[in-house]
């Protein structure tokens, strides 16, 4: 509801600034050559920028994907799917699709009005998903552990994080706009419970890869042909290793150690940043809204009106307003919760609303209040005017950035004169010279680690792009910094056979096996078939059959896995039936089926809701693939993407 109260009648103000703005822009195309070119194609930072599609797109906001943003995703991306990195560029243009997608639903989200408030952010901190990391009993984690849970769970600021937070809900209401008329049938629900409620029992006889891979056997002549057939893959199958020698520093090993902060700069910055510690005038307030259509005639108002007046007189007759507001409010938003919109800012909602609501006194009820959405009553819960949070209360949230800005800043220097002073004597010299402990790895490949530091991964990336002998540099380790040398640098070069034998034997193995299991699966099939008996085929072939206990698709059975994977062609053979070959990955199997249950009348009816909620939640997901396909191809026809560098190929948004 707050977002239609914010809404207000503009269009005869929007009609004539059109009419005088057409002339100017006329004159603008016509005299600005290259007026519509988006300064960021070319520009290496900016990955694409997405405006609004059609004529006036163009002058509006536009969102840049920056790609440092596409990066970083890509870089999650190919962590969390455990890819080789050589797939980077690959999944970079597919990060990049994703974030072009969402500014694109971003877009559309604004157009449609669905933008989230601070009100609603806040909402969403104390009860969604993360409330139980900053709301544990309620009770809110203090601003330093909030800063400490965002830096750490997710590298970004506090307000980055806000920010996608509000994005997230945003795209959420909009999803929940565009497939919100999806309805499943009930023979529909009862026809899919029928397919996923049965239950099979089977007898399966199954191949294990690890079983066969012990049957394959080289002779040495047979690996030594291997290993020269695939002498490109071997080529540098002993990765590049570096011997690296740092001495590593913290705030602790500053001259003079730990830089303090005086009150006169934390006043100094409270004066500089006092935007940061405005509080703005504000209304806790909660309604009852009965609503008029819009053009609705005489006789509908008055009725409108007339209930709205019986409510408030049940009001001012000592009822519970929130009751009321839950039984009688056609505010679907806030009646749930008895009425309650939350802290509202002056002036961000329409005009009739906002005078009632920041003229009653906390614990007022206003009488009715008409609104271009029918008659509102409005009781005022607290107030907060605006004032400036003076500098006692907020001191302990300025110390920390202080004591962390002037100890980055003297580590900083503190590196670049250590860097200095072991460019000229050798960095064994300073690091004696300081008291700091000089550390010499042993010889590690570019994914090592280096137990001794917070964060060792910088200096790993910066020592394998830095020269054997090169001068000393320092590099930040999280805590610190390190300062550091390349002692010595072994190239990646291919394996001795006599010393790689093993791995080469479980390379030949593993290249043999896919073969191998595909001609014992089929000879198992074959003769399961012919004898018309899947356990006297298993036996001649010494396999071990297996039975199974009545399963359902959503069940797990030893060596098949998931009924949900390959075995689930058993849910579709009739009973007495065998399978043909499953390949499962590592294993493979043949069934054959014993018996077969269909669920019962009653079952269906338990979980009727269940299965409806499954249905309806794949057909949100497809109805609104399909709207974002369709809104990239608006996009792209009208111009309103603009890439630096055109992507490969699209790729469907991710969640």
């Amino acid at each position: 509801m707050i977002r239609i109260l914010q809404q207000n009648n503009k269009f005869t103000k929007v009609l004539f600034a059109l009419i005088i703005g057409a002339a100017v822009i006329t004159m603008v195309i016509t005299l600005v050559p290259g007026i519509f070119d988006n300064a960021s194609v070319g520009d290496a930072n900016v990955f694409a920028t997405v405006h609004a599609p059609g004529f006036f797109g163009r002058f509006g906001d536009s969102t840049p994907i920056k790609a440092t943003e596409v990066n970083q995703l890509a870089q999650r991306q190919l962590q969390q799917q455990r890819l080789p990195d050589f797939l980077l560029p690959y999944m970079a243009q597919r990060a990049g699709q994703i974030l072009v997608q969402r500014a694109i639903l971003k877009q559309e989200a604004d157009r449609m009005g669905l933008q989230v408030s601070d009100e609603d952010l806040r909402r969403e901190l104390q009860t969604g998903p993360f409330a139980q990391y900053l709301f544990p009993n309620n009770t809110f984690i203090g601003q330093d552990a909030y800063i400490n849970f965002v830096q750490s769970a997710f590298q970004t600021s506090i307000a980055d994080f806000e920010s996608q937070v509000k994005s997230d809900l945003e795209l959420n209401r909009l999803q929940a706009l565009i497939t919100g008329g999806v309805t499943v049938s009930d023979n529909t629900v009862r026809d899919a419970y029928k397919v996923s409620g049965t239950k099979v029992k089977f007898d399966y006889a199954v191949i294990s890869s690890d079983d066969l891979r012990k049957t394959i056997n080289p002779s040495e002549s047979d690996l030594q042909a291997f290993f020269k057939q695939n002498q490109a893959k071997y080529a540098t199958a002993i990765p590049e290793t570096r011997k690296i020698e740092y001495a590593a520093f913290d705030a602790s090993n500053l001259p003079g150690g730990k830089p303090q902060v005086a009150d006169a700069e934390i006043e100094a910055y409270y004066k500089q940043h006092q935007d940061q510690y405005q509080v703005k005038e504000q209304v806790r307030v909660r309604h009852i809204l009965i609503a008029v259509p819009s053009g609705a005639d005489a006789k509908t108002d008055a009725a409108a009106k007339s209930k709205a007046e019986d409510i408030l007189k049940q009001i001012k007759s000592g009822g519970n307003f929130a009751d009321l507001a839950g039984k009688n409010s056609d505010d679907p938003g806030s009646k749930v919760q008895g009425g309650e919109l939350g802290w509202l800012d002056r002036g961000k909602t329409v005009p009739e609303f906002d005078k009632a609501a920041f003229t009653l006194a906390p614990g007022q009820t206003s009488d009715l209040v008409k609104t271009q959405f029918g008659y509102h009553i409005l009781q005022v819960e607290e107030k907060k005017t605006a004032h400036l949070r003076p500098l006692a209360e907020v001191k302990a949230e300025i110390l920390p950035i202080l004591e962390q800005q002037k100890s980055g800043a003297a580590m900083q220097a503190y590196a670049t004169q250590l860097t200095a002073a072991a460019k000229t004597d050798g960095i064994a010299k300073v690091a004696a010279s300081k008291s700091l402990h000089l550390v010499t790895t042993d010889y590690l490949a570019k994914d090592g680690v280096i137990a001794g530091l917070a964060d060792g991964s910088g200096l790993m990336t910066q020592a394998f792009a830095t020269a054997k002998g090169a001068a000393p540099a320092t590099v930040s380790t999280g805590d610190g910094f390190a300062l550091f040398q390349v002692d010595d640098i072994k190239a990646a070069h291919a394996p001795d056979f006599a010393e790689y034998k093993q791995h080469i034997l479980d390379d030949f193995r593993e290249q043999q096996l896919p073969q191998l299991l595909s001609a014992q699966l089929n000879k198992l099939d074959d003769r399961a078939k012919v004898l018309n008996d899947l356990k006297k085929a298993a036996a001649e072939m010494n396999i071990s059959l297996k039975t199974s206990e009545f399963v359902g698709k959503d069940g797990q059975v030893p060596d098949l896995g998931a009924m949900s994977g390959p075995g689930s062609v058993a849910f579709s053979l009739p009973k007495g039936a065998i399978s043909g070959p499953i390949n499962a990955g590592r294993v493979g199997a043949v069934l054959s089926i014993l018996d077969k249950q269909e669920p019962t009348t009653d079952e269906i009816a338990k979980n009727f809701a269940a299965t409806r909620e499954q249905l309806l939640s794949a057909q949100h997901e497809e109805i609104f693939r399909i709207y974002i396909g369709n809104l990239t191809t608006k996009y792209e026809k009208a111009g309103a993407i603009r890439y630096s560098q055109k992507p490969a190929a699209p790729a469907p948004v991710g969640n």
